[in-house]
């Protein structure tokens, strides 16, 4: 009994566990390891919301089992999020249905509709469980374009006429993690068009819906007009209200897909603890000012953090939307590719990020910088970085070296 279970088999190595042993190391050696690494709000959850809870917790009603499809309060607040946000009325009986969190309720949902061999539309890169949530399922995943753009459509259409068995369904992610690329109502009418034209579901991720910078606001594919005959949107707490390791998110849209997310969640969990669903609905029927005050905190952490990242002679991208910067390697750097660059980074500047590796074969000429730490403690990444190109590299024909140390065997 040696050999290895077989929906482990379809799972790649962890690629993140390398930069995390190394951190770990760094770490129980005394090192100051500012870490960009992990997608992990740093801070507080607002007091209001805190303070629910522990109103709610001190009652021993809420002590027993939960509601696995969610409090009807709770599934109601959401409905009226999407009612004043998005201008899009849902049902909260049969189009909602509370998860623990995006990631569960993705990995569930994929379940629930796949069978082995089904073939799944998946943007690459992309947040991993997006497409791993599917092969854990039994399902083959085929790549598109990560672009929301003509780019993608056309690669829709190919994977239409040349999969076999025809696509069941397609993840779009917009503001996408990791690339904070971003869609409008446009797009979205053109996948829905394609998706209602070949019977494929559609699988919108928001979780990043209210983490935006500029004049542009993420729109729902829901508001699309008849949308919800082929698309499930999920959305979280995590990002919006600094909420992460509340583990509180929502599936809404077609009520087949939230029939069938109801019914597998129904055999796995009895919901969350119900003093955080009371919580929950307090943030979400309560004062909104908190998500603005977490916009300005994340937009001035990015512009510190390109800047100075341009002034160390890195050239990067400027996000619309999410809380990272996705970075191309630079040039003398990239045949080490994303996880040795990310060592190395580790090693000389004591900054720690995700390799793109993580995200999909298509992510691995990048790093995921993750705005999660006060701006002094970006500036002193930054110091950091900045030395380490200036030095490491001993100029652009001259390759680096691992650390000997870092050196996989």
């Amino acid at each position: 009994m040696t050999e290895e279970f077989h929906r482990i088999r379809r799972l790649p190595p962890y690629v993140f566990a390398e930069v995390n042993q190394a951190k770990a190391k760094a770490r129980a050696a005394a090192e100051d390891i500012v870490d960009l690494g992990m997608g992990n709000p740093d801070s507080p959850t607002p007091p209001h919301i805190v303070a629910k809870l522990i109103e709610a917790v001190q009652n021993p009603s809420t002590h027993g089992y939960s509601a696995s499809k969610g409090i009807p309060g709770l599934r109601r607040a959401l409905a009226n999020y999407y009612a004043r946000r998005f201008n899009v009325q849902l049902d909260p009986d049969t189009e909602v249905v509370a998860t623990l969190g995006s990631k569960e309720g993705l990995a569930n949902l994929a379940a629930a509709i796949s069978s082995p061999g089904d073939t799944i539309l998946v943007p690459n890169p992309s947040y991993p469980i997006h497409q791993f949530g599917f092969i854990i399922a039994g399902a083959s995943v085929r790549s598109v374009p990560h672009t929301p753009d003509e780019a993608m459509l056309q690669a829709l259409d190919r994977a239409v006429r040349h999969s076999v068995p025809k696509p069941t369904a397609l993840i779009i992610n917009y503001p996408s993690n990791p690339t904070g690329l971003m869609a409008d109502l446009d797009f979205y009418r053109e996948v829905v068009a394609f998706a209602k034209r070949h019977e494929i579901f559609i699988l919108s991720d928001l979780a990043y819906a209210e983490l935006y910078y500029g004049s542009r606001v993420p729109p729902s594919i829901l508001e699309v007009p008849g949308a919800r005959d082929v698309a499930v949107e999920f959305t979280s707490m995590s990002k919006t209200y600094n909420m992460a390791g509340w583990r509180m998110g929502f599936a809404a849209g077609n009520p087949r897909l939230i029939a069938a997310l109801t019914r597998v969640k129904s055999y796995l969990d009895y919901g969350a603890f119900t003093p955080i669903q009371v919580a929950s609905t307090a943030a979400l029927n309560g004062p909104q000012d908190c998500i603005e005050e977490m916009r300005r905190l994340y937009r001035d952490r990015r512009d510190v953090l390109v800047k100075g990242l341009k002034q160390a002679g890195w050239d990067v991208p400027v996000p619309e939307a999410g809380m990272f910067v996705w970075a191309e390697i630079p040039e003398r750097f990239r045949h080490l590719g994303s996880v040795g660059f990310s060592k190395l980074l580790l090693a000389r500047a004591r900054v720690a990020v995700a390799p793109g590796l993580g995200f999909g074969e298509h992510g691995d000429g990048h790093v995921r910088i993750a705005m999660v730490e006060n701006t002094q403690r970006i500036r002193q990444a930054l110091r950091g970085i900045r030395a380490f190109l200036q030095t490491d590299n001993g100029g652009p024909a001259e390759a680096p070296k691992l650390p000997a140390e870092l050196v996989k065997e």
